[in-house]
């Protein structure tokens, strides 16, 4: 039988309801390596679990217990180590189970996050009292984008062709005042060809702003500039 033909039978056999002709191809499938059948176990284990988490739980009455050993009768005493084995494989699909939930979750996580971020900075753009400064025009090898300013929503940051950071180093942004000490507004970090976006949230007093400016900082952030910025965009 193909992988394609089998591919409806791998909910039942992850549950141990498949016999006959099916469970052995599966299983010949299987130890052979084949990746499209382990994947369609995979995906089987997963569906199974999650229909699993959503059943209600019940106690099941004591008589049932009783009437279910009675027909099956004393287990064999040769029987206890596939009752162990069974035992370890079980808590091993559960172990990959909940992994998979967890880097699901994450995912989820992540996915939310971008989208919510996306929103914000759609929402930012999109509003006529946004103010526009671009920097780095003319200079190619050298940190370049635009800073826009919102008295309501605060400053956002897009930037490209930042340098790589060493080990241990995030980008931080500062909003300078006219005349005054930078602030700090958020750490980030450049995507793998160099694109960054922040955002700083918040009213922000415009008429006073002077600056906005990037530096390269310790992981943890910085209270105040610790090296030459690398990107400073007047915000007039």
């Amino acid at each position: 039988m193909t992988c394609e033909q089998l591919k409806d039978d791998y909910e039942m056999y992850s549950l141990g309801l498949l016999e006959g002709e099916e469970k052995s191809e599966i299983e010949a499938h299987l130890s052979r390596g084949c990746q499209e059948c382990q994947k369609y176990l995979k995906d089987a284990l997963a569906v199974n679990a999650l229909m699993l988490s959503h059943a209600p739980e019940v106690v099941p009455p004591s008589r049932l217990k009783r009437r279910v050993v009675g027909s099956v009768g004393s287990p064999r005493a040769g029987w206890t180590w596939l009752a162990a084995l069974a035992a370890a494989c079980m808590a091993l699909i559960a172990l990959w189970i909940s992994v998979e939930r967890a880097d699901t979750q994450r995912t989820l996580a992540q996915v939310t996050a971008d989208r919510d971020k996306l929103a914000q900075v759609f929402n930012f753009l999109n509003q006529p009292e946004t103010r526009q400064v671009n920097f780095g025009l003319n200079e190619a090898a050298k940190p370049r984008g635009n800073v826009f300013v919102h008295q309501k929503l605060g400053v956002l940051l897009i930037a490209s062709n930042l340098p790589p950071l060493d080990a241990g180093k995030t980008y931080e942004m500062w909003v300078i005042p006219k005349g005054g000490t930078p602030r700090p507004a958020g750490l980030f970090r450049a995507d793998a060809r160099g694109t960054a976006m922040n955002i700083l949230s918040g009213e922000i007093d415009t008429s006073t702003l002077g600056a906005v400016a990037v530096t390269v900082e310790p992981e943890a952030g910085s209270a105040a500039p610790t090296s030459q910025p690398i990107i400073v965009a007047p915000a007039a």
